[in-house]
């Protein structure tokens, strides 16, 4: 039983496989005993499912501001009722996307300022961060297909401008959070599977090590 809860997180722009990947490190753990919890933004609370069939499912028109906002309200709504409670219980939290998303699609790809929702999320929610965040990443060309035959939500149905710059803010955001970001090239399933467990037994062994030096 862990003594203390770890927060991973994956990223990416929309088709790249996180959330496949997410459900298979979740499945993995349960395997291995490890308490852990999957969970999805937006969404993963009542409030937070209602915002999201707003943001993904709605056809009327909503603004880059309040966009974000409802975001964070989802969020915020998450991280107080489910993930701070996990994470005192010693869980591993797995959250599919989190605040380098709303740094990449609001910030680069709407344009927004990165210092205003910096500063927003931080009255939100604090200094909550990822111990480890997984970026697939892709080219925004390749995944067009994916996206077309899967029936694109609304942010899907962005531009390929608007994904390049959502896809550029990532990799900028990594470059920055090299501590805890790991960037991994979009494969197949398999071994980008692979590699996503490579790095997590690599970075679970050093919280071990942590813990017994304790």
């Amino acid at each position: 039983m862990m003594t203390r809860g770890i927060l991973v997180t994956f990223e990416g722009i929309d088709g790249c496989g996180k959330t496949t990947q997410a459900r298979f490190l979740y499945r993995f753990l349960r395997k291995r005993k490890i308490p852990v919890l999957l969970l999805k933004e937006p969404g993963g609370t009542l409030l937070g499912e209602a915002i999201r069939k707003l943001l993904l499912r709605s056809q009327q028109s909503i603004s880059a501001w309040s966009e974000l906002f409802l975001y964070l309200a989802s969020r915020a709504q998450l991280v107080e009722e489910v993930v701070r409670p996990a994470l005192a219980k010693g869980k591993v939290v797995i959250l599919d996307r989190y605040l380098d998303s709303t740094l990449a699609y609001q910030g680069y790809g709407r344009k927004l300022p990165l210092p205003f929702i910096r500063k927003a999320h931080h009255e939100f929610l604090g200094t909550l961060k990822p111990d480890l965040t997984f970026l697939l990443d892709a080219r925004p060309e390749e995944l067009s297909r994916i996206l077309s035959a899967k029936g694109p939500d609304r942010l899907e149905k962005e531009s390929l401008s608007f994904q390049k710059r959502v896809r550029r803010g990532y990799l900028i955001l990594a470059r920055e959070n090299k501590n805890h970001v790991c960037v991994i090239r979009r494969q197949d399933i398999k071994r980008t599977r692979e590699r996503i467990l490579t790095e997590w037994e690599k970075f679970f062994q050093q919280v071990r090590s942590k813990k017994h030096d304790c």
